[in-house]
C-alpha cells in the first residue's frame, strides 16, 4: 500500500492552524494490541487537543483526527508502533477551525461496516491505481467505472461518466452487486471494474467483494478521491463537484478547502446553496429532502438540538468554517 507521509514535512498554510489526517489500514490486530490501543489513544488526544474518531477492529483501522500538527503527528505513531511495521494510508489538509466535538475511540466488527461473513481484504484485492494512472484507466471506454459511495455522497460529485449504485448504506452496496452489477458486466462489454471511494477503505473492501463473486479485473483507486484532488492539477482532473467528508467541513473542493455544502442536521444529508434558500430550510430542523420525513414531535427535538448547538457554538472555539 502506497502512503503519504507529507504530513510529517508540510509547512503549515497561511490562515490554517489545524490539520486534518484522515487514515486507514487493512491489517490483523491482535486482541492485546485493541485494548491497549483503546486506553492509550483517549489519553494520548486529550493531552493534545485531538479530536474526531477512530475505529479499530480485527480487521484494521480506520479514522480522522484533526488537531495541532504535532498532536496529529504523536496519534499517528502511537498507531504506527502497533501495525509491525506497516504504513497508514494517510491523506491530510488543513484547517482554520475544528471539525470535530470530541475524540472517541471505539472497538467494531468491521473498520468499514458491509456486514458480508468472509470479506478479507487480508486475502485478495483488487489492483491499486495511483492518482497519476487513474484518468488513463478511466477514460479507457472498456473500463465500468463505480463509486461505491452512498448516493447522497454521489450527488454533490463524482467522477465524469461513473456509475452511482443509489445505495443508502454501504451495506446495501453487496445486493447491488449480485442483483445489478454481475448481470451488467455478464451481458456489456466492459472488459475491467474501476472502482473509488473517499479515502480508499470502500473500494478497496469492495474490490474483495467483486473477487470473492467471481469478477475479474478488478481496480481501485489509491487513497481515494482525497489523494487523487490532492495529486492531480485540477485543469487535468476528471472529478465533477465536491467531495463529501464526515465532519463539519460536509465538503471539498479540488483544493481540499471546504466546499460550498452544508449539512441537514435533521436528515443529514448535504445541501447546496440553492438548497438552503429554498422556503422548506429550517436550520437545524428540516431541508427539502426530508421535509415529509418526520413528525411535529421530531422537528421539536431538532430546535432544541439546534439551541443547544447554537448555544456550544458561542461559548466554545468549535464552529463553522
Amino acid at each position: 500500500m502506497i502512503t503519504n507521509n507529507s504530513l510529517l514535512n508540510d509547512n503549515e498554510q497561511p490562515g490554517y492552524r489545524l490539520q486534518v489526517a484522515a487514515f486507514y489500514l487493512f491489517t490483523s490486530l491482535a486482541e492485546s494490541k485493541l485494548s491497549t490501543l483503546l486506553v492509550d489513544l483517549p489519553i494520548l488526544s486529550a493531552s493534545h487537543q485531538i479530536r474526531g474518531t477512530i475505529l479499530l477492529a480485527e480487521e484494521g483501522l480506520n479514522g480522522t483526527i484533526c488537531g495541532p500538527p504535532y498532536g496529529i503527528q504523536q496519534v499517528l505513531k502511537r498507531l504506527h508502533s502497533s501495525l509491525d511495521g506497516l504504513s497508514l494510508e494517510v491523506k491530510t489538509s488543513w484547517t482554520s477551525k475544528q471539525i470535530f466535538r470530541r475524540f472517541k475511540a471505539r472497538r467494531k466488527k468491521e473498520i468499514v461496516t458491509m456486514g458480508v461473513h468472509g470479506i478479507n481484504p487480508l486475502e485478495a484485492v483488487g489492483i491499486y491505481v495511483d492518482p497519476s494512472n487513474w484518468n488513463d484507466l478511466v477514460d479507457d471506454p472498456n473500463t465500468l467505472v463505480i463509486d461505491t459511495r452512498n448516493d447522497y455522497e454521489v450527488c454533490i460529485g463524482r467522477f465524469d461518466g461513473a456509475i452511482n449504485p443509489k445505495t443508502e448504506t454501504f451495506r446495501s452496496f453487496p445486493s447491488w452487486v449480485e442483483n445489478q452489477l454481475k448481470p451488467m458486466v455478464q451481458n456489456g462489454s466492459s472488459k475491467r471494474i474501476a472502482m473509488y471511494c473517499t479515502g480508499g477503505i470502500r473500494c478497496e473492501k469492495a474490490s474483495s467483494l467483486l473477487l470473492q463473486s467471481g469478477l475479474k479485473e478488478i481496480y481501485h483507486l489509491s487513497g481515494g478521491i482525497l489523494r487523487y484532488l490532492e495529486e492531480v492539477p485540477e485543469s487535468k482532473s476528471r472529478w465533477q463537484g465536491e467531495c463529501f467528508v464526515f465532519d463539519q467541513r460536509v465538503a471539498l473542493n479540488h483544493q481540499l478547502d471546504k466546499g460550498t455544502h452544508e449539512l441537514c442536521h435533521a436528515c443529514g444529508r448535504p445541501l447546496s446553496q440553492d438548497d438552503l434558500v429554498k422556503p422548506s430550510y429550517v436550520k437545524g430542523i428540516q431541508c427539502d429532502y426530508c421535509i415529509h420525513q418526520f413528525t411535529d414531535h421530531d422537528r421539536a427535538r431538532f430546535a432544541e438540538r439546534q439551541r443547544q448547538i447554537d448555544k456550544l457554538k458561542s461559548q466554545s472555539n468549535f464552529g463553522t468554517h
